[in-house]
């Protein structure tokens, strides 16, 4: 969906029209479930917090004010849900920072490919689980950029991150998935 078909969209649910709110939900659920489900990582959770995350995009949909794409806003909203459940349940949202030297990372390439390292279906497997065992945020942030390819600005719309902080998370993480595939698996990238 466009940003251009977002607010006949949004004007169709705020009149409700039948069968508007539906279609939004049923276009933007994919996207919802993603951060929702990558974060909490628990099925029930998920489906309950997504179910939360559209009653309040009909709650709040007349302060929407199409600054960004609708997709980014409800973005933004299931992400927050997903943040204040894991706050709820004291879950970290990162690992204790450490001196790995990489604070000030601006440049997010350092060469591992992540698609080919998960174009094989062993390594895939191991990739798999390497990123299941990933802190919330940087399991998600990671998602949202290698695999549901959305552009680090959109990225930083959803979770109000700064786009530097979102670029030296996804090195770090990036990082990260080398050396336990390396060192775990033997699979190099």
């Amino acid at each position: 969906m466009s940003h251009s078909t977002d607010r006949p969209l949004v004007q169709a649910v705020l009149a409700n029209a039948p069968g508007a709110f539906e279609r939004l939900v049923r276009e933007h659920q994919g996207l919802c479930w993603h951060i929702i489900h990558r974060m909490v990582r628990h099925p029930e959770d998920a489906r309950e917090l997504c179910q939360d995350t559209f009653l309040r995009v009909h709650q709040n949909l007349r302060q929407y004010r199409y600054e960004s794409a609708l997709k980014s806003w409800i973005g933004r909203i299931a992400y927050h849900v997903a943040l204040r459940h894991l706050e709820r349940k004291r879950i970290a949202l990162l690992e204790p920072a450490g001196d790995d030297g990489f604070e000030g990372v601006e440049n997010i390439s350092d060469g591992f490919d992540l698609q080919a390292a998960y174009a094989d279906t062993e390594a895939a497997a191991h990739l798999h689980a390497a990123i299941e065992a990933l802190p919330p945020l940087q399991r998600t942030l990671l998602t949202l950029y290698h695999l549901d390819e959305l552009p680090i600005g959109e990225i930083a719309v959803i979770t109000g991150l700064a786009t530097g902080t979102i670029k030296s998370h996804l090195f770090r993480t990036r990082l990260r998935l080398r050396e336990l595939l390396e060192l775990e698996h033997g699979v190099s990238p």
